[in-house]
């Protein structure tokens, strides 16, 4: 497979990813769009969000940095080699190496994405999420359960 860029963004709380793209270049569209959908997504909340990201230069761009001061969304970037902000993405990254990527063959790079994504957010039971996965801890979460 060619070389693509991933832009995912993950909830925190309920470690489920809940948008991503992917792209040949990481450009500012490429990293708009899993914004635009995470905004289409999530309610209307009374307080701020706070998305972490790299120094990318398409994190720097003024159409991104519009879109989130428009969506309430605090944007944390790390300095440079400190790399904590981004622990979690490469946490998913390598844990879909681990289990799922060497397990099988995909024609398609956006094939790999989508079976990552279907497999981390509905199949894989995490301890930190008192043995749930994350789309049932969401749930659970919304309902003032956990």
């Amino acid at each position: 497979m060619k070389a693509y860029k991933g832009g995912q963004i993950k909830d925190l709380c309920t470690d489920e990813i809940v948008s991503y793209s992917i792209s040949k270049h990481p450009t500012t569209a490429f990293v708009v769009k899993p914004l635009d959908a995470l905004i289409k997504l999530r309610p209307k909340l009374n307080y701020r969000m706070t998305l972490h990201s790299d120094q990318g230069v398409q994190y720097q761009s003024v159409q991104w940095r519009k879109k989130l001061k428009e969506n309430r969304i605090f944007q944390s970037m790390s300095r440079r080699a400190t790399c904590l902000d981004n622990a979690p993405m490469e946490s998913f990254f390598h844990t879909m190496k681990v289990e799922l990527y060497h397990n099988k063959e995909y024609t398609t790079q956006e094939e790999l994405v989508k079976a990552m994504i279907s497999y981390y957010n509905n199949e894989r039971i995490k301890v930190k999420l008192k043995g749930k996965i994350p789309v049932e801890y969401r749930h659970l979460a919304l309902r003032n359960i956990v």
